[in-house]
């Protein structure tokens, strides 16, 4: 019984080693001649200016994360639509709840402006609640 954990010991030994000695070569033979270009930013080939430091606006987060939500909601709709005369009628009740789930959460966000892409305080909820 011991044998088995000694070879997964031996492993893990000879992984940390390996990654060790690739990180350590990596370091001793890579060439380094830094420079303002080569420390700068890079943008898609545009000149950076000001700093790198900047606030992003967490709509462009919110917005993705309701789209990703809403892509893998549909893209699992696929196979059950490929399948659909098999599943017989209480597969169809399953999904008909499941796109209803859904549309009332598309709902809650409509009403809660949250997929507008430009929100002014006004529309904030914690300026609606003090009205």
């Amino acid at each position: 019984m011991l044998v088995d954990y000694a070879t997964v010991l031996v492993f893990i030994v000879l992984g940390a080693v390996t990654v060790a000695l690739m990180l350590g070569l990596s370091r001793w033979f890579a060439p380094s001649a830094p420079s303002a270009v080569k420390l700068s930013t890079y943008e898609c080939g545009e000149v950076p200016y000001g700093s790198s430091w900047v606030q992003f606006n967490i709509r462009f987060y919110v917005v993705a994360l309701i789209f990703i939500i809403f892509d893998v909601e549909v893209v699992l709709l696929y196979p059950w639509a490929v399948v659909f005369q098999r599943l017989g009628f209480l597969a169809f009740i399953e999904a008909f709840i499941f796109i209803v789930i859904l549309l009332a959460g598309l709902a809650y966000l409509w009403k809660e402006g949250d997929l507008e892409w430009v929100r002014t305080l006004q529309d904030t909820p914690a300026k609606k609640g003090a009205k």
